[in-house]
């Protein structure tokens, strides 16, 4: 049987492989982790998906992946031997695949929010010649060294599943060639004084992402002001109390989850995102929350949020986090979110434009709660005041609609008072 990367979301269109936990040969039972497999959402341990003897690893690790890619192929017990697949069902990631979500377009002029950038001229040059390629297939990682290295891949014989080209084949072809015919790939020059690190496959697939978010997302951006000192009285009046019953921190952010998940309810264009020629409209309201993990930022996501209690969120909100930090979220966790909420007045933030996360239609951050003077009828008080600050994509909505929602949270925040309940 074949084993694929498996789709693990609509926002997740590719993965890398970080480590090989079985071996050639080896046998598996089924649920037994096979592989590493990096995401820009999560690290995971990807199961046997049956038992047997694994016969081929036709992806090597650090190769980077389309989800729904061969990977593996195993003799599974019942099933009688793999059948031999093609190059061109092993190379799959050299097509675009017809199930993701958008598509990174590289190489074009940026094109704003009103459309323009010029026209862009599909020829290429005569004097930028590219390798000549036949229609054999290869794999991203491969396709991505020759690219880089100037190297015709036809002129290399592979030692792979049925001659197909690997990425150890095209190094030793390097190898055998001149030094002058090698272009080293260009670097920024450093100083004695600093360091170079690598990138992580974590912080690689997270710019790779947010890169997707700026050039693809036509983002516009708004604040609102908003009045809390109602919500910093009663969780002051209520968190001693909700500590001794629940044994975690009550904070403000299941009070702000609540309101936005209601206000999505009303305002349910910004539960949405963008299909080229429509828009989806998201039935479950699933709100991410960015937190720190250990490797880089994740957005595990409360799922049906509208359907939670402040005491609810509060617990759903704890235990993500907490595994967030301890890097032991599942797939789970991390799929199927339809709007962002980002905490960032933890950080001592009091105004910021978030990336929308893509495919999403909006991202809505808390800022740092500060006292300062306001005024209110025909005097000034000291009230506690907070920024919520929200992008969105213009192609969805425009301010009238991203204005409404905002301004909904605004007033389900600002009503929060001594009768306000958590349960």
């Amino acid at each position: 049987m074949i084993i694929e990367l498996p789709h693990v979301g609509e926002s997740v269109t590719e993965g890398v492989i970080g480590k090989w936990l079985k071996a050639v040969g080896d046998r598996v039972e089924r649920y037994d982790p096979l592989v590493e497999v990096v995401t820009d959402k999560v690290n995971m341990e990807m199961p046997s998906p049956a038992t047997g003897t694994l016969t081929a690893i036709l992806v090597e690790e650090g190769a980077t992946i389309p989800m729904g890619t061969p990977i593996a192929e195993m003799d599974a017990e019942g099933s009688g031997p793999a059948p031999a697949i093609t190059p061109a069902q092993t190379e799959v990631a050299a097509e675009p695949s017809t199930d993701r979500i958008g598509t990174l377009l590289k190489d074009v002029a940026p094109v704003g929010p009103t459309g323009s950038g010029g026209p862009i001229s599909a020829d290429k040059p005569a004097d930028s010649p590219q390798p000549r390629r036949t229609r054999r297939r290869y794999s991203p990682a491969v396709l991505r060294l020759a690219d880089e290295r100037d190297v015709d891949l036809d002129q290399i014989q592979g030692t792979g599943l049925n001659g197909r080209v690997t990425l150890k084949d095209v190094r030793n072809f390097l190898k055998t060639q001149p030094e002058s015919t090698q272009p080293a790939v260009q670097t920024a020059p450093i100083s004695d004084d600093d360091e170079r690190v690598s990138l992580s496959p974590v912080r690689r697939m997270i710019a790779e992402n947010m890169v997707k978010s700026a050039s693809q997302i036509p983002q516009a951006w708004t604040l609102v002001e908003v009045d809390v000192s109602g919500l910093v009285s009663r969780r002051r009046a209520v968190r001693d109390d909700f500590q001794l019953r629940e044994g975690i921190n009550i904070t403000y952010l299941p009070f702000m989850m609540k309101a936005v998940a209601e206000s999505l309810k009303e305002n349910p264009l910004l539960n949405s995102s963008w299909d080229d020629d429509s828009i989806i409209y998201k039935r479950r309201i699933n709100i991410g929350i960015a937190a720190a993990g250990r490797d880089g930022l994740v957005v595990p996501v409360v799922h049906d949020a509208d359907t939670f209690s402040v005491a609810g969120l509060a617990r759903k909100i704890a235990d993500l986090t907490d595994r967030a930090r301890r890097g032991a979220l599942t797939l789970d966790d991390v799929q199927g979110g339809t709007f962002t909420l980002n905490n960032t007045g933890a950080l001592g933030s009091v105004l910021s434009q978030p990336l929308v996360n893509f495919p999403q239609a909006a991202i809505l951050t808390t800022e740092a709660i500060v006292r300062r003077p306001v005024i209110i009828g025909d005097g000034i008080a000291i009230r506690s005041m907070m920024n919520l600050c929200m992008s969105f994509d213009h192609r969805i909505m425009d301010g009238a609609e991203a204005s409404a929602f905002i301004n909904s949270v605004k007033a389900r925040i600002e009503a929060v008072g001594p009768d306000t309940g958590l349960y």
